[in-house]
């Protein structure tokens, strides 16, 4: 039937449903209507506008004598009536046995493959670009009275039931602060949905409530569900009993059920002040169960969403990623297990990473004990625990950001300690070159390994270099007689043909960190690390003196072929073979002065005596029309 409405009225549908006010009405209709009791009180004499349509209802009452009631909803042509939006609702509710409804149970159908098949991050396709401008929206809603006016003006610019789902979320996730104190209560206070609008602060029992029933006034099923977690104060490998100690959510969209966390995906505690700081982590929207399962554990293993389900035992056991370790990128880690004892001292990590990324790590708060070498799919980690007994071992992940989060947690347990494997206290990260040492500058390497071996405690590195970069390079032990002042007196670099090579004579035997660092010659700043390589040195018998000390006119292309010993005898006549670039003139001074002669291979030649002097200088005129010398090398020379 038709109903005019008005001089201006527009031609609706109407919606007459009719039920009798007493007992022995037909049972079926009344059931029906008791799905939601207050599907129609919400709405009888109000007006809402959800997506295009507006609702009104309004209650006729007749006068005959069976006291029928009329009540008649009003919609627009092309709008599905709300009542039947509501039985629709049927095919995710089930029945009790007095005719109540509730949202279905899971089953099979909502069910995902476990482990994870590293397709996605959700439990559904979505494209996160398509919510930028309904982000900002969300976001920026206040509360003006109550709840059902607040979801009211999120759902403005909401259209379907994942925008409404979206909106929700994403209120709740910059608006509503974690209460640390509340949570840190023995007994878990409860949080009504008008007392966390006033205060704008709840525990995770408030988040699950309030999101749950901000779904549900926005026409969404929408379910609570507790149990445990491995949210802050978890210890890696930890067991779970007694009381569940966080909730979260479960929503029903096209057809399945999804999971969303809003109290984690508001932001973070700090674990040394436990204060919360709003940091928003799209991880928990929608997040693939086989991720989900990895910190939350349902009481109903069915909320798991998982085919097959996971054990309480598995859930304690297994590695926990945390959600930077996605954000990130990274796709798995091994081990696979949160506790790893070592091996004859030494414990092995790898993880793997859609793309390259910049890795760190800690043990006991110290980025030592490590070699971490860089991989383009992602890292590989070798540990020796310094002391036998338990060990935490983090590790931490760059990824697109200038920012290093933690991405994985590890006990590690040592029941014996490699006596010869004790690692520099400089030797950061990275080892060894990589995807990383090529970015900067730095390609085709003489040795592409991390470690380099020496029986007689020198060594040669080179490596290609592009052009308008700068190398620096520095010599770390943690025995003497390396000091500050003399770390790259034990390096002596030269340039060929775009290539740096790197002369290094160690002092004694021992291990230590070369250490690779690199500017463009253009830019302002400093010499920027780029990573290390570990020299081995066994023999005891090595005992090598520094280079010769070089000043600033000693040219990046120059090349010294003799004397390589910054130390040199006393009383000796000494040859003198180099190659310098662009200049006029070179002598050696000491006691007295003697000239380099150039040859026809283009070497600067000569010799000089060590008698009488305590210090030798290589100097050269750049310039034929100047008097003026400039330093280049200096040497020391040996007590008569």
């Amino acid at each position: 039937m038709e109903l005019k409405k008005d001089s201006n009225a527009v031609s609706i549908d109407m919606l007459l449903i009719v039920h009798s006010e007493k007992r022995r009405a037909a049972q079926g209709t009344h059931s029906e209507l008791q799905a939601d009791p207050g599907a129609l009180s919400q709405r009888r004499g109000g007006l809402q506008g959800v997506g295009n349509g507006i609702r009104r209802w309004q209650k006729f009452e007749g006068n005959d004598v069976h006291g029928t009631q009329l009540t008649v909803e009003v919609h627009p042509r092309d709008a599905m009536p709300q009542l039947l939006k509501k039985f629709s609702l049927a095919k995710c509710l089930q029945g009790d046995k007095n005719g109540n409804t509730r949202p279905r149970q899971p089953g099979a159908k909502d069910a995902h493959a476990y482990p994870w098949d590293r397709s996605s991050l959700k439990s559904m396709s979505l494209d996160l670009r398509q919510f930028e401008k309904l982000d900002t929206y969300a976001s920026q809603v206040t509360v003006k009275s109550g709840l059902d006016e607040l979801v009211s003006d999120l759902l403005q610019e909401a259209h379907t039931d994942l925008e409404r789902v979206r909106v929700i979320w994403i209120w709740i996730c910059h608006h509503i602060e974690y209460d640390v104190e509340a949570a840190q209560e023995k007994d878990r206070q409860a949080f009504k949905p008008t007392d966390i609008l006033r205060t704008q602060k709840t525990n995770c029992d408030g988040y699950a409530g309030l999101f749950e029933k901000m779904c549900r006034i926005a026409g969404v099923q929408c379910m609570t569900v507790p149990g445990y977690s491995k949210g802050f104060g978890y210890q890696t490998g930890q067991s779970f009993s007694g009381e569940f100690d966080h909730a979260w959510n479960a929503v029903y969209l096209e057809g399945r059920w999804h999971l969303v966390d809003s109290t984690w995906g508001s932001g973070l505690v700090d674990s040394t002040t436990s204060k919360f700081t709003f940091l928003y982590n799209e991880f928990y929207f929608l997040t693939h169960p086989a991720l989900f399962i990895e910190d939350h554990f349902p009481d109903n293993k069915n909320w798991q969403l998982l085919k097959p389900p996971q054990s309480l035992k598995q859930f304690e056991s297994n590695m926990y990623h945390k959600s930077e370790f996605y954000n990130k990128g990274m796709l798995s880690a091994h081990p696979e297990t949160s506790v790893i004892k070592t091996v004859n001292g030494k414990a092995t990590v790898a993880v793997e990473s859609r793309a390259p990324t910049l890795f760190m790590f800690m043990l006991n708060g110290k980025q030592e004990h490590g070699l971490l070498s860089l991989r383009k799919d992602g890292m590989k980690l070798d540990i020796y625990p310094p002391t036998v007994g338990t060990h935490k071992l983090q590790i931490f992940a760059k990824g697109n950001s200038d920012v290093y989060s933690s991405v994985l947690e590890y006990t590690v347990k040592c029941n014996y300690v490699d006596v010869g494997v004790r690692l520099p206290a400089e030797l950061h990260q990275p080892v060894g070159p990589s995807w990383f040492s090529e970015q900067m500058g730095i390609v085709k390497p003489s040795h592409p390994d991390p470690i380099i071996h020496t029986s007689d405690g020198r060594c040669s590195v080179s490596f290609g270099v592009e052009e308008g970069v700068s190398v620096l390079a520095s010599l770390h032990g943690d025995e003497g007689p390396i000091t500050e002042e003399t770390q790259r007196r034990y390096i002596f670099q030269l340039h060929r043909e775009k290539r740096a090579e790197l002369k290094v004579q160690l002092p004694q035997a021992g291990k230590f960190a070369l250490k690779i660092f690199v500017k463009k010659r253009l830019e302002p700043g400093n010499y920027v690390f780029v990573f290390n390589y570990l020299l081995c040195c066994p023999n005891t018998k090595v005992s090598w003196p520094m280079f010769p000390e070089s000043f600033g006119n000693w040219g990046q292309d120059n090349e010294l072929l003799e004397p390589l010993s910054g130390v040199l005898p006393a009383n000796r006549n000494v040859p003198f073979k180099l190659k310098l670039h662009g200049i006029a003139k070179a002598l050696v001074k000491g006691q007295d002065t003697w000239p380099l002669t150039l040859n026809g291979e283009g070497y600067w030649e000569g010799s000089c005596s060590t008698a009488g002097c305590r210090e030798i200088y290589v100097m050269v005129l750049e310039n034929a029309n100047h008097s003026f010398y400039s330093y280049i090398l200096k040497y020391k020379v040996n007590a008569q």
